[in-house]
Order: C-alpha cells, then sequence, then structure tokens
C-alpha cells in the first residue's frame, strides 16, 4: 500500500491552492454577503480545466483520475462551499452520470460541451415531498409518439438558475415505485421549462439553489437517459459520485478551520502569552488535526476504488457521513478558539460553520447514512453489479458498439 500522492495529484493540489488564496479568499466574504459569486470566476474554472475534472479527453475534459476530482473538491471548498458545489453538482451528479449512463451520441451532444465548461449541468431529484425517500416523488413522464410530457416541481437544486443541462428524474411508471423511475436530459430551453431562486439560507449563501418547475415539458425520447425504469439506479451511482465531492469537500472545510485555529491561536494573546500554549486550546487543535486525517484518507480511499474501476457505495457513504460531521465538528471547535471574534464575519470560521451544517443533510442524511452503514455491517444490503460502471482510470475510449453493447 502506498500512501503517497503522486506528482501529478500534489501539482492540482498547488494550481487550485493558488487559484483558491489568490482568487477566492480576498473576495469570498463580499461575494457570501452579496449572495453570489462573480460571475468571472465560472471562466477561470473553465481555463483551468476544473469543470471536467476527471472526465477523459475524448469527450472534452482534463482526464484527471478521481483522486485528483477528491483533491480539487477539497481545496475549492476550501476557499468556500458555494465554489465546491458549482464543481461537484456540475462534474460529480452530472458529467460523470453522463459518461457513466449515456450513449454515445448523448455524450457528444451533452457531454463534450460541459466537460468543456462551455454548458452548466445540474441534477433534479429532491422534491418538495421527496427527499431521502426519492419513491415519494410526484414528477411524471408520459409518453406522447417520439417525446416523453415531463411535469413536475423539484427543489433545492444547486446551480437551478445557472444550470443549461439538468439530469431530471421521473416516473414513467409509478405503479412500480422505484422501479418505475426513469431519468432524462432536459434543456433549459425545452419549452415549459422554468427555475427561481431559493433564498434565506444559513449557508453557502454565494451559491445557486432554487426550484426547477416543468409544467408539460416536450423531452424527445433520444433524451432518455439508460433504459426506462433505470432511474432509480442511476440516481444512486449519481450519488455515489456526489458523495464523493462532499466528502472531499467537507475535508477542506476541516483543513481551513486547521489552518484559521493555528493561525489565530499563535497571535492572539491572553495571560502573557499565546492562546496556542494553552493546554485546552491544544486539545481542540489536535482534535480537528486528527479529524483531518481520518476524513482525508477515508476520501482518497473512495477515489483509489474509482480509478480501479471498482464499485465504492459502502467506502463512500462512511466518507461522507464520517466527513460531513468532522467538518461541522471542526468548524464548532474552531470557533470556540476564535471566541467571540469566531462569531463575527471579520474572521472565516463562522462562515465554515453555516456551511458546514448542510454538508450533514444534502445527499444522504447522516440518519439515512448511518442506517446504511449498520445494513452493510449486519449483511442486510450487499451492493450488486450495476450494467454500466464508470471507465477505469487511466481512461481508455471505449468505440460505439462496445458503448451500446
Amino acid at each position: 500500500m502506498d500512501f503517497r500522492l503522486s506528482s501529478d495529484h500534489e501539482a492540482v493540489r498547488k494550481l487550485v491552492r493558488d487559484f483558491v488564496d489568490r482568487e477566492i479568499l480576498p473576495h469570498i466574504r463580499r461575494w457570501d454577503e452579496a449572495g453570489a459569486l462573480d460571475p468571472a470566476v465560472l471562466e477561470r474554472l473553465k481555463r483551468l480545466g476544473l469543470m471536467g475534472v476527471s472526465i477523459p479527453e475524448a469527450y472534452g475534459g482534463s482526464g484527471m483520475d478521481y483522486i485528483s476530482f477528491g483533491i480539487v473538491c477539497e481545496e475549492l471548498e476550501r476557499g468556500d462551499t458555494s465554489l465546491r458545489t458549482l464543481v461537484s453538482v456540475h462534474s460529480g451528479l452530472n458529467s460523470l452520470t453522463l459518461l457513466q449512463w449515456g450513449t454515445e451520441a448523448q455524450k457528444h451532444k451533452y457531454l463534450v460541451p460541459l466537460a468543456k465548461g462551455e454548458r452548466i449541468g445540474a441534477f433534479g431529484l429532491t422534491e418538495p415531498d421527496a427527499g431521502s425517500d426519492v419513491a415519494a416523488m410526484r414528477t411524471t413522464a408520459r409518453k406522447a409518439g417520439d417525446r416523453y410530457i415531463l411535469n413536475g416541481t423539484k427543489t433545492w437544486i444547486s446551480l437551478a438558475n445557472t444550470a443549461d443541462t439538468f439530469i431530471v428524474f421521473a416516473y414513467t411508471d409509478p405503479s412500480k415505485r422505484h422501479r418505475g423511475i426513469s431519468a432524462f436530459i432536459v434543456e433549459r430551453d425545452f419549452p415549459g421549462v422554468m427555475t427561481r431562486p431559493i433564498k434565506g439560507k444559513l449557508g453557502i449563501r454565494a451559491g445557486d439553489t432554487g426550484e426547477l418547475i416543468l409544467e408539460d415539458v416536450p423531452v424527445p425520447r433520444e433524451n432518455l437517459l439508460g433504459e426506462e425504469g433505470e432511474g432509480f439506479k442511476i440516481a444512486m451511482s449519481a450519488l455515489d459520485n456526489g458523495r464523493y465531492s462532499v466528502a472531499a469537500g467537507a475535508v477542506g472545510i476541516i483543513a481551513a478551520s486547521l489552518e484559521a485555529s493555528i493561525a489565530y491561536s499563535q497571535s492572539r494573546h491572553t495571560f502573557g502569552r499565546p492562546i496556542a500554549e494553552h493546554q485546552l486550546i491544544k486539545e481542540k487543535i489536535a482534535r480537528i488535526a486528527a479529524k483531518l486525517e481520518i476524513a482525508r484518507l477515508l476520501v482518497y480511499r473512495v477515489g483509489w476504488m474509482k480509478n480501479e474501476g471498482l464499485r465504492a457505495t459502502r467506502e463512500t457513504s462512511l466518507a461522507k457521513w464520517i466527513a460531513a460531521d468532522y467538518a461541522f465538528e471542526a468548524a464548532d471547535e474552531a470557533l470556540q478558539i476564535h471566541g467571540a471574534y469566531g462569531y463575527s464575519s471579520e474572521y472565516p470560521v463562522e462562515r465554515y460553520l453555516r456551511n458546514a451544517r448542510v454538508l450533514s443533510i444534502y445527499e444522504g442524511t447522516r440518519e439515512i447514512h448511518t442506517l446504511l452503514q449498520a445494513d452493510y455491517a449486519l449483511g442486510f444490503r450487499i451492493d450488486k453489479p450495476l450494467r454500466r460502471t464508470l471507465p477505469k482510470w487511466p481512461f481508455e475510449r471505449r468505440n460505439d458498439e462496445a458503448e451500446e453493447t
């Protein structure tokens, strides 16, 4: 077992860290207060090749491995969760899902411009009454000639008001429950597609979150992703990628909390000496440092498994659960170390705490992941092979005949 990162991984970390230090951290407090990122950030991410991190070069991506994707998410969230969310939803939930389940025609039409950053992708699964209980969704897709007609509302959709392309889940046969769910590629310009922003969020204030409303939206039959009835499988495989990026981002919050705590505790003096010399402050910093190492190892194991072409649903769930909880605990400790100043936006730790809170809610609540891990341990849950898997790294482009088999 080799736990060392490659020189390529270190180069990716330096690239993203330098970008965050130079172009994000000096402005993020203002963007957080304004409730939006500077649009120029998106163009910069595109030029850096970060919008198609782990998409093969054959489809317009950067061709980096899945560990690199985790490092990118970690370093972006060290800057702000809104930044990581942009990349992880676009790349993890949307683009990697197209890579795994799309036909060659769908990949060339949709994945290539997404990987190049020319278009933005989002993911429409959650509904007002369907979160953890996916089968409770009400969105429907009715066949009508050579198309499907979609009706329904999706909520808490990251990039809802920014995205050009959505992967949307709807019932093609409600009588079959989760086996009757199908997935569709929906363009913003299709008639009947509307979005509206969600305001008043506790955290990720600079991020775009909203509702996706579908009213008699005609979707061409060739925009069916996978086969009818495969939507639930597609959604769960997509969440494996999304949860991996969330876990990696959580590592970034832990790292940022540690950096802020070390800097503050060495500069702040009480009773004639830096507070870093006080035992209870040392204990807090030690706990944050330990959480960072544990969470990072869990995340990198998932990245390695993805590189090897192995299904990592159990390991991803564990990494997301633990890293998300640790991120909130680390941010809380960091705020306590800062004392009253931590309660002010003058220091970044209050933003870390606000942003970290949602990590244990979206893409599987901590309660859902607790139950998943118990079911795996008890033998109640065993993962079966999927009909389609993500390509093993280094990427090799499959020919059209193999793709459609």
